[in-house]
């Protein structure tokens, strides 16, 4: 990857377009099960959200072997999506950005209000 690529994303836009190539050769049941992933796993990213390429390769590595291997999603992934994608970037309380962002809020108002030294 150069810089270019680096500053704009482009990179990353490539990447998910094959995440995307390869999760349309998907079953029906497994490609709903991609797309609720992606949507629980981008709130534990970072700001650029490079740190999730490698985890989202996982995951649809995950499915695409497990569809070849004729398993159902519920037998992969359980019942809780969100629960499952938790445990692949870390574990249940894993701090997500919005959770980082109203802490360092919560810190500044107190500093104005005086509460903090």
């Amino acid at each position: 990857m150069n810089f270019f690529e680096k500053v704009t994303g482009s990179d990353m836009t490539k990447e998910m377009k094959n995440f995307e190539a390869r999760s349309k050769l998907l079953p029906a049941e497994y490609q709903t099960a991609w797309e609720e992933i992606k949507n629980n796993l981008w709130v534990y990213t970072d700001f650029t959200g490079r740190n999730l390429m490698p985890i989202l390769d996982s995951a649809l590595e995950l499915l695409e072997v497990t569809a070849a291997d004729g398993q159902t999603v519920e037998e992969v992934l359980g019942d809780d999506i969100k629960g499952f994608c938790a445990a692949l970037v870390g574990d249940d309380g894993a701090i997500n950005y919005r959770d980082k962002w109203r802490d360092q809020l919560n810190k500044n108002v107190l500093k104005k209000l005086g509460g903090l030294k």
